[in-house]
């Protein structure tokens, strides 16, 4: 006993378009709001009394000598910023001039205060360890001329030693860097 199709004896009603039409709606709508929560905001950072996490990626924090600045990286604006967060007046710091729309800033190591923060900066063909130094708004690049990959830096409590690894030899090896004994230390307040 063989069937063919549209031999048996149910008769198919046609669809009508107005049955669907409030279910696609809704699956319309549900792919939209789904697809806003995946673009950037162009709301900007709230550096008042902020939150510490936002509904963006935060990683990479580093904690300052005295336990109360955080760095960290975000892309809360579209782009990878360092932000500095006092820990104990619970707001956002500005960092003029360190966050450009041209870099991609990474892997922030404080000092003490966090007067100076040691980053990677990519912002050329290959990437570099910058210093930032919170007091003077001055950006100093310190692997200018390097040959080889930097990654991961890392400043001492005071700011004088800066450690990164490199690939210069063709490996990750590490180096350090003393910024001499005529800097300005980051010594922590007597208070």
């Amino acid at each position: 006993m063989s069937r063919e199709l549209g031999s048996s004896n149910q008769r198919l009603r046609p669809i009508n378009s107005r049955t669907y039409r409030p279910l696609s709606l809704a699956v319309v709508f549900c792919g939209l709001i789904i697809l806003s929560a995946c673009q950037p905001s162009s709301e900007p950072i709230v550096r008042s009394s902020g939150t510490l996490n936002s509904r963006y990626n935060d990683e990479q924090p580093s904690l300052s000598g005295d336990g109360r600045f955080m760095a960290y990286v975000s892309n809360r604006n579209g782009g990878r910023d360092i932000l500095l967060y006092d820990l104990r007046q619970q707001q956002f710091i500005e960092l003029p001039r360190l966050n450009r729309g041209d870099a991609v800033a990474e892997s922030p190591s404080i000092s003490n205060t966090a007067r100076y923060i040691v980053y990677v900066a990519s912002d050329r063909a290959r990437p570099e360890i910058q210093l930032y130094d919170r007091v003077t708004g001055q950006i100093q690049g310190l692997t200018v001329g390097y040959r080889g990959w930097v990654r991961n830096p890392s400043i001492s409590p005071n700011g004088r030693y800066i450690t990164f690894e490199t690939g210069q030899q063709g490996q990750w090896d590490v180096e350090v860097i003393d910024r001499g004994s005529r800097i300005e230390l980051d010594l922590p307040d007597r208070n």
